[in-house]
Order: structure tokens, then C-alpha cells, then sequence
């Protein structure tokens, strides 16, 4: 078969452009260190549950998307939602990949997100005396060293300040040690209420701030959790009675989307592993806690046991509306 000149011209034009589109590929692959057939990966973006202002918690973060982007060899965004709610939503929906979350929430998005509790972070805390690292801790009932009351059930009617209905050390917690001791009802379907045994219950904001109320009179008895800074705990115990202690209680973790694939899944978790060694511990310090010490895996059964029996011995409802 005979192939004309005008046939000839186009073949020849459709060719050299193949070859310059792969001369550009392999040019491009060269700059990047990677193959022609490489696509660049999706961003993984990181919610953080709120813990300070964003714009202080944005600067801060700046050197831990350096450090895993040069990691994982991929985009890396950290976000921060204004709530607690906000950072489950993100999980549910994909709009972040993983998460830094304290143990309620984590409990949360393992069930209204089907996020995989991946890690449990390591902290620097203090169980008694003793400072230790460990993905747990325990908060403790105190009065001031002069009051009467010796025991829990010594302060029906009284008047005592508590941090937070979202904390799981400063409300959770006391309140199931209460029901274990029967001195609030357990009913199904009905939350615990501190107000059946006590007569009026301030949620002061902080631990720092009921000490404050407790230091000055304004109430009779407090709560002090075992990872807050040793200095207000050493405070804190120095000048006041344990008279009941809770325990243990989990620590912050990292929770993965159900819709991140495995090999990503591996490479963020090794990233975050590398983040407890010493030369990059102060990395987290300054971003997510003062006392980081590292992270270690777990699954949701072993990380968050003791807190899912609390919930049930109390029945509490997160409070932060969840869509």
C-alpha cells in the first residue's frame, strides 16, 4: 500500500511530540527524584483538638508540618477547629485525615466517626509522690489541710468547684468514682448528677482556678489531676488532704479516619513514633503539651478501657453538639 506525503507529514509531527512530552517527563522526574509515571500525593491534613488560641497554636505548628512533611515526603496541614465537636466532624467527613484529640473525644470519634485510635500519648505525669512516663494518670478529691471532711460522703450538701463538664479527669471520672461508691445513683438512661450529693457545684474553668476557690474558702473541696504542670500540682498537694483518688485515667491519643488508606496510615504513624525522640520532643512541647513525652500504638480496647467504664457507670453525655 502506497503512504502519501500528506500522511507521511502528520505521523511525523504526532511522534516528535510523544518524544518531547517524554524527554519533559523524564526532566521532571530528574528535578524530583521520582519516575515519570509519579503523581504527587494528596495532602494530609491533621485536626487539633483546641487547647489555646489559633493564632498561637498555627505558629506553633509551622515546625511540626515541616518536620513530617520532610517525613512523609507529602503536604502536611495542620487545622484547628473551634471545637472538640468540630475536630470528630472533620474525621467523619474526611475533611482531616488524623487527629489530635484528649480521651473523651477520642472515645467520640471511634464511635460517630469510625476512627481507628492509632497512639496514646505519653506523658510526663505525677501518680501520687512519684513522676512517671506513662499513657495515664489518676486525679484526686482534696480539701485544705484543716478541713473536717475526711471522706467523699462528708461533703453532702457542700459546696465544691470542679474544672469542666468536658474534662475527663476533672468530671468524668469523679463522678463514676462516686457512683462506684454508691454515693449517687446509677440509672439507665439518666446521667450522674454531683448535685444529688453536693449542695452547689462551680465548673471554674480550670484546675488552676478551682484550687484558686479553694485556697480562698469559696468552696470546700476540689479536684487536682496528675498532668497538670508539677508546679501547681506540688501546690496543690502540699496545702490540701486527698480524700479519694480516680484512676487511671487515659491520656491525649491520635485517631485515624476511617478513609486513610493503610500505607498512609503506617507512614504517619512512624512520623509521629519519631516525634518522642529526644532531639524532636520539643517540637510537641511547645505545640501540643508541655509535658509530651512521646507516643506509643494502641487500639481503642486498650487505650480507652477505663474511660468507657466511666461513661457507663455515668451515663454523661458529651455536650458539645455533634451533628
Amino acid at each position: 500500500m502506497r503512504i502519501s506525503r500528506l500522511t507521511i507529514l502528520p505521523l511525523v509531527a504526532l511522534l516528535t511530540l510523544a518524544a518531547a512530552c517524554s524527554s519533559d517527563a523524564k526532566h521532571s522526574a530528574a528535578v524530583t527524584g521520582g519516575s515519570p509515571a509519579t503523581v504527587k500525593k494528596d495532602k494530609i491534613v491533621i485536626a487539633v483538638q483546641p487547647s489555646a488560641s489559633p493564632d498561637q497554636l498555627s505558629t506553633d505548628a509551622k515546625e511540626v508540618e515541616k518536620f513530617l512533611e520532610a517525613k512523609l515526603a507529602r503536604d502536611v496541614e495542620l487545622v484547628f477547629p473551634t471545637s472538640s465537636a468540630g475536630v470528630i466532624e472533620s474525621l467523619r467527613f474526611g475533611h482531616a485525615q488524623a487527629a489530635f484529640m484528649s480521651a473523651w473525644p477520642l472515645a467520640l470519634a471511634q464511635k460517630h466517626a469510625g476512627a481507628e485510635i492509632a497512639l496514646a500519648e505519653i506523658r510526663e505525669v505525677t501518680i501520687g509522690e512519684q513522676t512517671q512516663e506513662a499513657p495515664s494518670y489518676y486525679s484526686y478529691w482534696v480539701v485544705r489541710k484543716d478541713s473536717p471532711y475526711q471522706k467523699l460522703e462528708d461533703l453532702k450538701g457542700k459546696k465544691v468547684s470542679l474544672p469542666s463538664q468536658l474534662s475527663t479527669s476533672g468530671y468524668v471520672a469523679p463522678l463514676a468514682r462516686m457512683v462506684e461508691l454508691g454515693l449517687l445513683p446509677r440509672e439507665q438512661g439518666k446521667e450522674a448528677d454531683p448535685k444529688k450529693l453536693f449542695g452547689e457545684v462551680l465548673y471554674s474553668g480550670g484546675y488552676a482556678q478551682s484550687w484558686e476557690a479553694l485556697k480562698a474558702g469559696q468552696v470546700d473541696a476540689t479536684v487536682i489531676a496528675g498532668d497538670v504542670a508539677d508546679k501547681l500540682y506540688r501546690e496543690v498537694l502540699g496545702s490540701t488532704r486527698i480524700i479519694e483518688q480516680q484512676g487511671p485515667i487515659p491520656s491525649h491519643g491520635v485517631a485515624f479516619a476511617k478513609q486513610l488508606d493503610q500505607q498512609s496510615r503506617d507512614q504517619l504513624k512512624q512520623a509521629l513514633l519519631d516525634l518522642g525522640q529526644p532531639e524532636h520532643r520539643p517540637l510537641m512541647r511547645k505545640f501540643i503539651s508541655g509535658i509530651f513525652v512521646g507516643f506509643k500504638p494502641t487500639t481503642a480496647e486498650e487505650h480507652l478501657a477505663s474511660l468507657n467504664k466511666y461513661l457507663d457507670l455515668t451515663q454523661v453525655q458529651f455536650v458539645e453538639r455533634l451533628r
